[in-house]
């Protein structure tokens, strides 16, 4: 049996999650999948790490390519995330509808918790969204890093604390039920990242990644990517 190592930007986890079930299934093929923010993913491969998959934004798997760590040609969009703000489930929901009720949101919420800006895209969107407004100097406090977008929608689901928040892409939103995506950024703060899959170019089985990539990218998975908070249009 070969194992396949994936590596997967947390935004996509619900996805690969499902695929790669039904891939070990079917094949008899272990599966070994590491989720997290796109920078902690891009550091495990370029450290030489054992790799045969990687989901990561258009951008990083393009820079990969270049240096060297995925196939050339072998990169497949997946689709566009945005970025939005959740909730605990069955708290009320903020007004975000626009980028000037987001401000008043936020300065009213008692904590907000996303990813770490330093190796997460939604992160950094977290930043731009406070600066934009000027207000990170009155909130900072209260913000809370965590390594990716799926532990801090973990910690959010699990909090007890009232007016509290949290922003990170809106997959990562959908795939835990104890929470509630209030609704995308504004347009005007809004960073629509384009998520890719890529051959490894040192895998040990070329053949089992690339069918692993057929599956993920084929036409059934379109209603996965789709359910998942993907747009494929």
């Amino acid at each position: 049996m070969a194992t396949l190592n994936i590596f997967s930007a947390g935004a996509a986890q619900a996805v690969v999650t499902q695929i790669a079930e039904k891939f070990q299934r079917e094949s008899g093929d272990p599966v070994n999948a590491v989720y997290g923010a796109v920078g902690a993913m891009k550091a495990h491969i370029v450290a030489g790490e054992a790799a045969d998959v990687i989901v990561l934004t258009a951008a990083l798997i393009d820079e990969l390519i270049q240096q060297g760590w995925v196939v050339p040609g072998s990169r497949i969009d997946l689709g566009k995330v945005g970025t939005g703000v959740a909730v605990r489930a069955g708290t009320p929901l903020p007004d975000v509808g626009n980028a000037a009720a987001l401000r008043d949101s936020l300065l009213a919420a008692t904590r907000i918790v996303c990813p770490d800006p330093a190796v997460a895209t939604a992160g950094k969107v977290v930043l731009n969204v406070l600066d934009r407004p000027g207000i990170s100097g009155e909130v900072k406090a209260r913000l809370q890093y965590f390594p990716n977008g799926y532990a801090a929608m973990a910690h959010l689901a699990q909090s007890t604390g009232t007016l509290e928040m949290g922003i990170t892409q809106i997959t990562e939103i959908i795939a835990n039920r104890r929470v509630t995506l209030v609704g995308p950024l504004p347009p005007e703060l809004q960073n629509i990242a384009v998520y890719s899959v890529g051959l490894a170019a040192h895998s040990a089985h070329p053949g089992r990644a690339q069918e692993f990539i057929r599956r993920l990218t084929g036409i059934d998975a379109q209603a996965v990517l789709s359910a998942a908070g993907f747009d494929i249009s």
